[in-house]
């Protein structure tokens, strides 16, 4: 008998028989999750759809928060990223490149709804105080950051 990996029959399928694929969460989904809660966000998305070019993709969280003294409703995508591979610089550079993706499709599609990418506290530190590789993304308004502490599951910075 010959054993055969579910991946490779997935890819063997015709298209309309093909199961979906539904992508792994971050280790800190959840973590980001709660110190959203905690700072005033309702999830309203979990994870938020963004379909484009015939593709399915999604961005880890969406939320929104009320405004009162403005009374309108402030709109937010979330990108999480654990930051835990050998390499930061690496992390940085693949979460650039998805936060980039994802950014230009949400301005065509939902202008009004802000991208953040959530990076833990310890590599914000490491990559945007210590080496400086994220602060020249920073100063080049490349990214919006929710800067998260994984053991308190606090929301400890936005930087836009």
């Amino acid at each position: 008998m010959v054993e055969t990996s579910a991946h490779y029959n997935n890819q063997c399928q015709p298209r309309s028989q093909k199961r979906a694929i539904v992508p792994a969460r971050d280790i800190y989904h959840q973590v980001v999750k709660q110190g959203l809660i905690k700072a005033g966000w309702t999830i309203t998305h979990d994870p938020y759809p963004l379909a484009w070019a015939k593709r399915n993709l999604s961005i880890d969280l969406g939320a929104e928060q009320l405004l009162a003294a403005e009374n309108s409703d402030r709109k937010i995508a979330v990108e999480v990223k654990s930051f835990i591979r050998e390499s930061r610089v690496a992390d940085l550079e693949q979460a650039l490149g998805q936060y980039t993706l994802y950014h230009d499709i949400l301005q065509r599609t939902e202008s009004e709804r802000q991208l953040y990418l959530a990076i833990p506290l310890n590599a914000f530190t490491e990559l945007f105080e210590g080496q400086k590789f994220g602060q020249i993304l920073l100063d080049n308004n490349r990214l919006n950051l929710v800067v998260f502490n994984p053991k308190t599951e606090e929301i400890v910075q936005w930087i836009a």
